[in-house]
């Protein structure tokens, strides 16, 4: 007895991008991804991502490396769910989107990009929910290898690799800024865990000068900038050497990773 043959699921790929979304300088690709990112980037005709326009910017310099298996214009891109403003993924409030029709063209066969603005897409990134809604439906997840942020900051600071957390963006009213880096350190004393945040572009310095005025004098303080990019920049130092010599403004263009461990 026959049956009639079923179309196999395509996968969902996780295609890493560069670090230098909005700044004024552009990197060549194959100096921060590897050859086989670019080439499988080159075969999708379906993607998801935080912003079509940038995807194609992207899409765009790979082809300049390697020719798109489709013209540009006959790729699909599908833009993420923005959550409503004001709401915090993983809290309450709306509901989550359901994500799982974006991924009808993998249930069809087809492979499917994730692409985010910068770095590993789903870390420290909306992609984690399509991730998900990619394991609800039996559709296999392939991540693939690239530059993300937070991990190389890491890497470069010297402090506590092998426990630290990501905590995202801090409040930006000063008092509750305050209140939170004293909870963060207080966390990161008892648990010796490296605290990693980030800040949009231009509170890069006012992010700092919050960090160094509320940390405790013996916590270790680590700012990488512009990784990846010319010029880019990491010091890594207790906040009594920071007050003392607070270094360069780091400016409102490049994005910055913060990371602390307290003494």
């Amino acid at each position: 007895m026959s049956t009639e043959p079923t179309n196999p699921r395509g996968k969902l790929v996780l295609v890493p991008n560069a670090l230098d979304l909005g700044t004024e300088t552009e990197v060549d690709l194959r100096e921060v991804l590897p050859q086989a990112v670019i080439e499988r980037a080159a075969t999708l005709g379906h993607w998801v991502a935080e912003n079509a326009k940038t995807t194609r910017a992207l899409l765009k310099r790979v082809h300049a490396l390697v020719p798109l298996a489709l013209p540009l214009q006959q790729i699909q891109i599908t833009e993420l769910p923005r959550p409503p403003k004001g709401s915090a993924a993983g809290k309450g409030g709306a509901a989550a989107p359901d994500l799982k029709p974006l991924l009808a063209a993998a249930l069809a066969g087809h492979d499917i990009g994730l692409l985010s603005e910068a770095g590993l897409p789903a870390v420290a990134d909306p992609g984690a929910a399509l991730v998900q809604a990619a394991h609800a439906l039996g559709i296999v997840v392939v991540p693939m290898a690239g530059p993300s942020s937070l991990l190389l900051a890491l890497a470069a600071s010297g402090l506590n690799g092998q426990s630290f957390a990501f905590v995202g963006y801090l409040p930006v009213e000063p008092a509750a800024r305050a209140a939170r880096l004293r909870e963060l350190e207080t966390v990161s004393r008892r648990l010796g865990q490296t605290q990693i945040a980030i800040e949009t572009p231009y509170r890069n310095d006012a992010l700092l000068a919050a960090l160094v005025q509320h940390l405790q004098p013996t916590t270790q303080l680590a700012v990488a900038c512009g990784l990846t990019l010319p010029g880019e920049r990491c010091e890594s130092r207790c906040v009594q050497a920071w007050r003392s010599s607070p270094g360069a403004p780091l400016g409102g263009r490049l994005p910055a990773v913060f990371s602390w461990l307290a003494g």
